[in-house]
């Protein structure tokens, strides 16, 4: 069984640029990111993970109740669309672009979305050691970087030892979400996926039917416009031990 990739010995699946922040995204930080960002010790770069850093999910939301983590939430779309029609479940968005997550904390707080938490890391990291083991309901991977080049395929996130830390940070019996409009990339995703001992297929046939909850976006249609076919997957946390 491969063992559990150990990010930063591995490539990073983001370039990570910069960029002037509008008066609204800044406002976004020094206003609302008190409440809504969580305040992550860093490591070796500034997206990093300290590796003694705890989310303790009851402390930061206040309650118990499932956790979903959308892993790449960008502009934050999906995920406070699901935060603010689902108050009953705790959200986690992990993004590395602050103009997205100033997006993100925005549309938030107009939703009155207080469920939902930011973290600003690399994702791996966040599933590997940030989070307690089993603690997430479900994770979603919708629309990440293809890095349809050849040579930057090794950047792709989900790759092989990308379930294994995954798997670490989902709950027996939670799910693993994912969605890309490039075919090469879905069919990687499957092959791992379906190799992977942690998991098992949640859906029937080819592909997954579209998830109710993923919110159509302008990513999305973008990718439709530009004649991609949407590819769906869903799978299962098997049982530990």
């Amino acid at each position: 069984m491969p063992e559990p990739l150990t990010f930063r010995e591995e490539p990073v699946s983001f370039v990570r640029r910069s960029g002037r922040m509008s008066e609204a995204q800044e406002r976004a930080f020094e206003e609302l990111a008190p409440f809504y960002l969580f305040d992550v010790p860093r490591s070796v770069a500034f997206t990093s993970v300290h590796p003694d850093a705890r989310l303790e999910p009851a402390s930061v939301y206040g309650r118990t109740a499932p956790l979903i983590v959308e892993i790449g939430s960008g502009q934050g779309h999906a995920i406070v669309a699901a935060a603010s029609t689902r108050p009953e479940v705790d959200f986690l968005a992990v993004e590395v672009f602050r103009a997205g997550l100033a997006r993100t904390m925005l549309d938030a707080d107009k939703a009155g979305a207080r469920n939902l938490r930011l973290v600003e890391a690399n994702a791996p990291e966040v599933l590997s050691t940030l989070l307690p083991e089993g603690s997430a309901s479900e994770v979603w991977i919708f629309f990440p970087d293809p890095w349809h080049k050849k040579r930057h395929t090794k950047r792709r996130l989900v790759r092989l030892g990308f379930p294994q830390t995954a798997a670490r940070a989902i709950r027996d019996g939670g799910l693993l979400r994912l969605a890309t409009d490039w075919e090469d990339y879905a069919l990687q995703m499957r092959e791992v996926l379906d190799e992977a001992p942690e998991f098992e297929r949640a859906f029937d046939g080819e592909w997954a039917d579209r998830f109710e909850g993923r919110v159509m976006t302008a990513f999305e249609r973008k990718g439709i416009a530009k004649g991609r076919d949407i590819r769906d997957l869903a799978y299962r946390r098997v049982a530990r031990g």
